[in-house]
């Protein structure tokens, strides 16, 4: 079963993360499975508008490293999946919307930001608490800059901690907001608005949009996801990681 599922209606797409039980914490299945089902949808020339969520109460609580803390190598391959995947969903040639509920935090902020678009509620919880636990948000932080002011991206990810769904809005992190209750109806309302859009010109105004803001360098998003596995994997991040899932 995948931890990925995807349904289309209407040409309008929506992949949903399947790992409730875990507030779809990103393990290196769900990852693998996320960016297939985002290829997937690259390949689907019926696709006019892609929304990712995630089942239950949370979007997505970031990276589930309690199975792969013994095991650096695998910690990196969790990093590097998740760069690929995100750069994948970036680089569709359609819209794409994040329907933020309850948490995003860490890689889920950073699905969140790496769409074209976010909706979210007020008391959504959405950041990046990396460097509290001794981790690098390398693999985030290039969707964030272009998401936000370099100054405020700077801001949020040395100090850390979180913000309100109603503070990501007002800071650009998410670029709508409504009632909880509404989310996935907002949602799919503003979807169909995009997926009247001329697909040609949608395309190709994406492709130069990711020209433009350095969303293609391979080259960055690759060295991002090797600093984040460094740091990762070293005495300070697993002392303080342990002591959160271990104690």
């Amino acid at each position: 079963m995948t931890l990925a599922q995807t349904r289309k209606t209407d040409g309008i797409v929506t992949i949903t993360m399947q790992r409730p039980e875990k507030r779809n914490a990103l393990s290196p299945e769900l990852i693998r499975d996320l960016g297939a089902a985002v290829n997937a949808v690259a390949a689907d020339a019926g696709a006019r508008v892609l929304i990712l969520a995630g089942e239950g109460r949370s979007f997505c609580a970031g990276m589930d490293l309690d199975g792969v803390l013994d095991d650096p190598a695998a910690m990196g391959g969790m990093l590097a999946d998740l760069s690929r995947a995100s750069r994948a969903l970036r680089r569709l040639e359609i819209p794409t919307i994040a329907r933020v509920q309850g948490a995003a935090v860490g890689g889920g902020c950073g699905l969140m930001v790496v769409t074209d678009f976010a909706i979210t509620h007020p008391e959504a919880k959405v950041g990046y608490p990396e460097v509290s636990l001794g981790v690098c948000p390398a693999v985030v932080a290039p969707w964030l800059m272009r998401k936000v002011a370099p100054g405020r991206a700077r801001a949020m990810l040395l100090a850390g901690g979180l913000i309100t769904g109603q503070e990501a809005f007002e800071q650009g992190l998410a670029t709508h907001i409504a009632d909880r209750d509404g989310l996935e109806d907002a949602a799919i309302e503003f979807a169909s608005h995009l997926a009247s859009g001329g697909p040609n010109a949608l395309a190709v105004t994406k492709r130069w949009i990711n020209e433009l803001d350095g969303s293609l360098e391979d080259d960055v998003l690759d060295r991002a996801a090797a600093l984040s596995a460094e740091v990762i994997a070293g005495e300070e991040a697993q002392t303080r990681l342990r002591a959160i899932l271990r104690p």
